[in-house]
């Protein structure tokens, strides 16, 4: 535990709640804002490693099922290098990802207030608005993301509204304070829809239902009329045409009829539809170890040869789902370790969220964020590999790891 007098410690507080607030601030708008704020934590705790781990200690019991679940991650990747064709870059995600226990470590000796986060995240969503329609309506791009692929841009945009949406309920008895959060759920949502994504509104009927459960137990008519008001944009955004919802809903009913009518798999559901099963040909060939990338493109094209599989797959890098690309790259034990990454955490929010209700809620919406987090991340991965891309990968880590440290500041200053 951190017994330094706070004096002492402003400085150090000021730069861990600055770097707190700059990730999500940056994330969306910057081409390396993601991997910076990755770095810049890592750096600042080689300055204060000691302190670091003092203020972790105490807490070890309740993080060790987390930190031994992205430990895991990056242990099967190491073994995994003995496969003929593995490359060192394989340990790039899983490496980030623990070394993000870094944020939770800096958060739990400087302490700074969570607001720091939540005004990262409310100015993050705003600002990634502009950014995105200007792509679409100035630039005229049809799939617009930012510095990201348009997926991964919308899906970490809804991931941001959602984080709004949790820093609202924390501000439920300041209007002056949750009107911008509120603002910034609705430019995240929006900023999801113009870069033209689906999979990022699969989360919405998971994060509602979850958002409802506990919105009558805050007794909180602020919370139930954002909650309305929130799931209203997206409906009625459904009905614009300028959003193009309606029309990619439609394309997307249509490419999933003509694939199952044994028609072209080359549309955007189609080679979905078609990767899922050649994931289920692969995983039935290889169910314990599963292949090494290269050698799982090498089955994929021999499949394509012989005919069972449509050619238009071999232009995809990945299996477009995270537990298809988790169990036939790694076989059951890669699955088990996508599981764990998320189930580790999603239990420590759970576990935290429960107490919070029990004992006055002191750290209910930071543990409520980190359930969305993982829910967010769950859905997304249906229809994508989020965890493909190194920026998501981190951006998950730090985000849940963050949180983690929050919970814990609340719960601590509860318990005192």
């Amino acid at each position: 535990m951190n017994n330094k007098p706070m004096q002492a410690w402003a400085p150090m507080q000021l730069w861990i709640g600055f770097q707190v607030f700059l990730f999500p601030f940056l994330s969306l708008i910057t081409p390396s804002g993601i991997g910076f704020s990755s770095v810049l934590f890592v750096i600042t705790l080689l300055f204060v490693p000691r302190r670091a781990w003092a203020a972790l200690a105490p807490h070890w019991k309740d993080v060790r099922w987390v930190v031994g679940a992205f430990s895991f991650q990056l242990a099967l990747a190491t073994v995994f290098l003995l496969r003929p064709e593995a490359d060192l870059s394989s340990l790039d995600n899983p490496s980030r990802m623990l070394l993000a226990l870094s944020a939770a470590m800096l958060v739990l000796l400087a302490r700074p207030p969570r607001a720091v986060l939540w005004w990262g995240v409310i100015g993050g969503a705003v600002a990634a608005l502009p950014f995105v329609l200007w792509q679409r309506v100035v630039l005229n791009m049809d799939r617009p993301g930012g510095w990201l692929n348009p997926i991964t841009f919308g899906d970490l945009a809804m991931c941001l509204a959602l984080l709004a949406l949790a820093a609202a309920v924390d501000y439920r008895h300041s209007t002056r304070k949750a009107l911008p959060a509120a603002l910034g759920a609705a430019a995240g949502l929006a900023a999801s829809i113009a870069t033209g994504s689906r999979g990022g509104l699969v989360v919405l009927p998971l994060a509602g239902l979850l958002f409802l459960s506990y919105a009558q137990l805050l007794h909180s008519k602020r919370v139930r009329l954002l909650l309305v008001g929130g799931f209203a944009l997206v409906g009625a955004a459904f009905f614009v045409p300028a959003t193009g919802m309606q029309d990619r809903a439609e394309l997307g009913v249509t490419e999933v009829r003509t694939w199952m009518d044994g028609g072209s798999a080359f549309s955007s559901l189609g080679i979905r539809l078609e990767l899922w099963k050649g994931a289920t040909m692969l995983i039935a060939e290889r169910p314990l170890t599963g292949l090494d990338p290269v050698a799982m493109r090498m089955e994929l094209r021999r499949h394509v040869e012989e005919g069972d599989l449509d050619p238009a797959i071999l232009l995809v890098e990945h299996l477009h789902n995270d537990a298809f690309q988790a169990f036939a790259s790694g076989g059951i034990w890669g699955l088990l370790a996508w599981a764990g990454i998320l189930l580790a955490p999603f239990m420590f929010f759970a576990r935290e969220l429960g107490r919070g209700i029990r004992k006055g809620m002191p750290q209910f919406a930071p543990a409520l964020a980190g359930m969305l987090v993982v829910l967010s991340y769950f859905s997304f991965g249906l229809t994508e590999v989020i965890f493909w891309s190194l920026k998501g990968c981190t951006f998950y880590a730090l985000m849940i790891f963050l949180l983690m440290g929050f919970c814990l500041i609340a719960k601590e200053k509860r318990e005192n």
